[in-house]
């Protein structure tokens, strides 16, 4: 048996068909759904607003007949949760106290956990609830339910036991429409999870609305909030309600059932990555005074018996396994804009400030050197200054290739830049024999010697001709430390430093194809194996591949996103790209990376610590100055104890 990453939670919000005013039909449809939330190892179940009596009971509200078969339909549905492992939120209306509330029932594992009045009453519009609902009331109450004191109020939080990460919160409604919803406070009294009873009517463009809405907070909060909506069977009499259900997480949207579709939304959230973000918001405020905490008990676990090997069908949301790329055309290719934009205006702005005559860039064919010379280009053409100030310089050494050789030139041409071919091979030998090192042994000292004489090349080319040294290196490249301290680790401005290697390549290609006479150079480009060329190559073949040395680049990005945006720890980075790349990689390939990863992670922070400037451009950079502050000594050990323990389950 295995179970689904720690911390992930499956949730639910659905809209039973109800009859207005049918107590006991509803709560059998009710239960139906309860039943299918149990089958499919939901653990929270909200339910719209009123559901119990249907939201458009009008003047029944105030009827005893309709607020006891009210009663009724709860405790029956309390005591059928004692089957299931099950937090469910359902509303209803609450006579208490000479007043009527238009409430939310919590219960779980036959046990009635409390009651959440709605704050904020509607009477606008096509509502006009306070004819029969009185806000609610300010405090914190005890209602007599079934024999046993249950709290009425809004400020109250449910604790699971066995998962304290798990700390939910109701609003309903209205309450969410507000200028400063109840959720905020709920939020910063601790919960993770707010659930919202609604009914809220469909007219054109609401939906829309309704969605940005409940992904805002979700935002604002950094909390996952489950949106449950009215539908099917409430009176069509002014109004028509949708069933459009809504689970956000954090400012996306999860899962979402369409309005007018069969009402079912279901996914998991993940509660860990929600209370990383907030450890590392210095501005979250965080005021519990006043809540009551109420504890539940539930089995967490999501049993994945019956799941492929591989656990690609482990969870509802989706694991992406390129978290750095878009996956909308048009979305991606207005990311690779923006992207570009960034770069070229950071390195436009550093060009002005120190008043550099040229750009000098090394040019080798390659990825990442190409990419920065299309930035170069483009901050060149915002600064209205000429490409022949651009010195692009091709450096030729052991490994060269006839093909990258080639692009590197086409490249340069087709830009209008100053491009010059300086063959290092000579200095580099000279270099070798004077620290003693044999041309011959192609250890470490033979392949970075080459890359520290470019970079020496480039440095007094630039000194030369009154400009700075544009860096190449890639977020990635960053990341495993892969690249030569002192060599093609150094520049003057690296604009790559924030672009991950997998989405290096989307933005080559993007602008391969919105620029026709770049077009075949930079295929060709994007079909050339990654490499940095220091071994002799095979014939015309590149003797030295990347990914086969460090390791797929797609794997590494997709650590990098998890390890450093998300904050999970190693076994939970293992099982989420288990479940996004699914039979791409075996787990014992990825577990190989994954260590692999860590391991230069970590060794290789001495590198970062020194980097030159660059511009940040997504959400996870490793700039010393900014994002990522980190000991060049940290030890690794705990994190690849965790991952070896992998192999011992």
């Amino acid at each position: 048996m295995g179970y689904a990453p720690d911390g992930y939670v499956r949730v639910a919000a659905a809209t039973p068909a109800i009859r207005v005013a049918d107590c006991l039909h509803n709560a059998e449809r009710i239960l139906a759904l309860m039943e299918r939330a149990e089958r499919e190892q939901v653990r929270l179940l909200c339910l719209p607003e009123l559901c119990l009596t249907g939201y458009t009971c009008g003047d029944l509200f105030l009827q005893e007949t309709l607020l006891c078969e009210a009663r009724k339909a709860l405790s029956l549905l309390v005591a059928e949760s004692s089957k299931f492992s099950l937090l469910v939120v359902a509303g209803l209306p609450l006579a208490h106290g000479g007043k009527l509330f238009n409430t939310a029932a919590v219960f779980d594992g036959g046990e009635l956990l409390g009651f959440v009045p709605k704050s904020y009453i509607p009477n606008y519009g096509e509502f006009y609830e306070l004819r029969h609902f009185s806000p609610a009331p300010p405090d914190t109450r005890t209602v007599r339910f079934d024999g046993h004191d249950v709290p009425l109020g809004t400020r109250v939080l449910f604790q699971c036991e066995d998962e304290p990460d798990f700390r939910l919160a109701v609003e309903i409604c209205e309450d969410l429409w507000i200028p400063a919803p109840p959720s905020s406070f709920h939020a910063m009294a601790g919960a993770t999870v707010v659930a919202n009873p609604s009914a809220s009517d469909e007219v054109i463009g609401k939906a829309a609305y309704r969605r940005s809405l409940v992904a805002g907070q979700s935002a604002r909060l950094v909390c996952a909030y489950l949106y449950a909506d009215a539908g099917n069977g409430e009176s069509s009499t002014d109004m028509v309600f949708a069933g459009h259900n809504l689970i956000c997480e954090n400012g996306g949207v999860l899962s979402e059932s369409p309005p007018f579709g069969d009402g079912w939304a279901v996914t998991e959230i993940d509660l860990r990555s929600l209370e990383y973000d907030r450890r590392r918001m210095n501005t979250f405020p965080s005021d519990a005074s006043g809540y009551a905490i109420v504890p539940f008990a539930l089995d967490m676990r999501l049993s994945l018996d019956g799941e492929s090997p591989s656990g690609a069908r482990v969870l509802h949301r989706f694991v992406d396994p390129h978290p750095f790329v878009p996956k909308d055309v048009e979305e991606k290719n207005a990311r690779c804009e923006a992207i570009l934009d960034m770069q070229a205006a950071g390195l436009a702005q550093r060009l002005e400030h120190v008043r550099a005559k040229t750009a000098v860039i090394g040019v080798s064919g390659g990825l990442d050197s190409c990419l920065a010379l299309l930035v170069t280009a483009r901050a060149f053409v915002r600064l209205d200054r000429p490409m022949s100030d651009i010195v692009a310089v091709t450096m030729p050494c052991f490994g060269t290739t006839a093909r990258t050789k080639s692009n590197a030139w086409k490249l340069c041409e087709r830009l209008g830049v100053d491009c010059r071919e300086i063959d290092v091979t000579d200095s580099v030998r000279s270099h070798l024999r004077d620290i003693g090192a044999p041309e011959a042994t192609r250890d470490v000292v033979y392949e970075n010697a080459q890359a520290r004489v470019r970079t020496l090349t480039l440095m007094d080319l630039a000194n030369r001709s009154g400009g700075i040294v544009v860096g190449t290196g890639d977020l990635s490249e960053l990341a495993l430390g892969w690249a030569t301290y002192n060599g093609d680790h150094m520049s003057m401005y690296g604009v790559n430093a924030g672009v991950p290697k997998t989405l290096v390549r989307h933005i080559v290609s993007h602008v391969a194809e919105i620029t026709p006479a770049l077009t075949e150079v930079l295929t060709d480009i994007l079909a050339t194996p990654v490499s940095p060329e220091l071994l002799p190559p095979s014939g015309d073949e590149i003797g030295q591949h990347t990914e086969e040395i460090i390791g797929p680049y797609e794997l590494h990005d997709f650590f990098l996103y998890h390890v450093v945006r998300r904050g999970q720890p190693p076994a939970k980075v293992f099982a989420l790209a288990t479940i996004a790349f699914g039979d791409a990689y075996s787990p014992d390939v990825i577990l190989k990376w994954l260590k692999v990863f860590y391991r230069r992670f970590f060794a290789q922070q001495f590198k970062r610590s020194c980097l030159p400037d660059g511009p940040k451009i997504g959400s996870v950079s490793l700039s010393p100055r900014g994002d990522w502050r980190m000991p060049s000594d940290a030890a690794s050990a705990a994190w690849l104890r965790e991952l070896d323990d992998l192999r011992l389950r």
